[in-house]
């Protein structure tokens, strides 16, 4: 099947091609039915680090590095990254690669605007049932993602919203802090490693919710913070994705640390790194606490982009390609007054 989305500054249709698509079809289609046994142990972490480690660190990368220029077909901008090009020798390298983001993922100046957390393709949705944007079921299980202990913050989003940012091997790694506010929450989910690859997420029903994953809940009603209400910043990790570095930094990359619970993070900054390869964050937010973007609104509706999740779910879901740091929401100061 063919995988479209938008280009959200010329608001081109692009044609995605999977990062190794035949063997997600295998796997899930194949192996899935006729070995469930070989099945879970290829979603699992054992296998995941393996994978990971022959196709970034061992001699698939090695080979790949010898015969193809990596920089120059993945469209790596030499002029963003921090260390030269040419010392980018490895594909780990490539993938965990740091960038001028501020010269080059500009952030907009005001206090209320929710950024984007990744260089990612965005999805929007809500929990409540009589909004367009009504999603159920699809991407994850409501009940189980911010973990079934945590009856507080599932009763703290019901009937809110939601964005998906799935990211692709190529995209910058580095996931940013959406909102300003202070930690109130972190913990770790533990559970699988299903893939990203959109046909992957439409072959297993709520994958992001059953795959492992960092959750961390910000307060932006505070001093200084955006005023977005809760907001849940979920980091699932994916097949090949075998750790999520926790490295908050306010100076570009400098004295990184754990955002942990108490701090105050600033908006848009480095949090976490992801390890090479694709996976996706999510991010979860209070009943009529935000506005998102028209443009990335109206994009899931896209008459001509063929997308997988439109063809596998029934229902039009058309992503929109976003810059990490690049206004994807505003607070809704109208909702905020009514609750107080």
């Amino acid at each position: 099947m063919v995988h479209q989305y938008i280009e959200r500054d010329t608001r081109r249709i692009r044609t995605e091609r999977p990062y190794g698509n035949e063997a997600v079809r295998i796997l899930y289609s194949r192996i899935r039915e006729s070995s469930p046994w070989l099945f879970r142990n290829l979603t699992g972490a054992r296998a995941s680090r393996f994978l990971s480690y022959m196709n970034y660190s061992g001699i698939l990368a090695d080979r790949l590095q010898d015969y193809l220029n990596v920089q120059e077909l993945l469209n790596i901008h030499a002029g963003e990254c921090l260390e030269p090009v040419d010392k980018l020798d490895t594909l780990r390298k490539i993938f965990e690669r740091k960038i001028r983001y501020r010269q080059y993922r500009p952030m907009p100046n005001d206090p209320a605007a929710v950024v984007s957390p990744a260089d990612s393709r965005m999805l929007v949705g809500s929990f409540a049932e009589a909004s367009s944007l009504f999603i159920k079921g699809k991407f994850f299980d409501y009940d189980e993602m911010l973990g079934e202990h945590k009856k507080t913050w599932l009763e703290a989003f019901r009937e809110g919203d939601f964005a998906v940012f799935r990211l692709t091997p190529e995209k910058y790694h580095y996931n940013h802090t959406p909102v300003a506010g202070k930690v109130i929450d972190t913990y770790a989910i533990d559970g699988r490693y299903h893939a990203c690859n959109p046909n992957a997420v439409v072959s297993v029903v709520t994958p992001y919710s059953k795959n492992k994953r960092v959750v961390t809940m910000i307060d932006t009603d505070v001093e200084g913070g955006t005023g977005a209400g809760l907001v849940a910043m979920i980091e699932v990790v994916a097949l090949m994705i075998g750790d999520i570095v926790q490295c908050y930094s306010e100076k570009d990359y400098e004295n990184p640390l754990a955002a942990g619970t108490g701090m105050f993070v600033r908006k848009g900054c480095p949090k976490s790194l992801f390890r090479p390869g694709s996976s996706t964050v999510v991010l979860m937010f209070q009943k009529q606490r935000v506005r998102f973007a028209d443009d990335i609104a109206a994009n899931l509706f896209y008459p001509d982009a063929r997308s997988i999740f439109t063809q596998g779910f029934g229902k039009d879901l058309v992503e929109t390609e976003v810059a990490v740091r690049s206004l994807i929401a505003t607070a809704s100061v109208a909702a905020k007054k009514d609750l107080t």
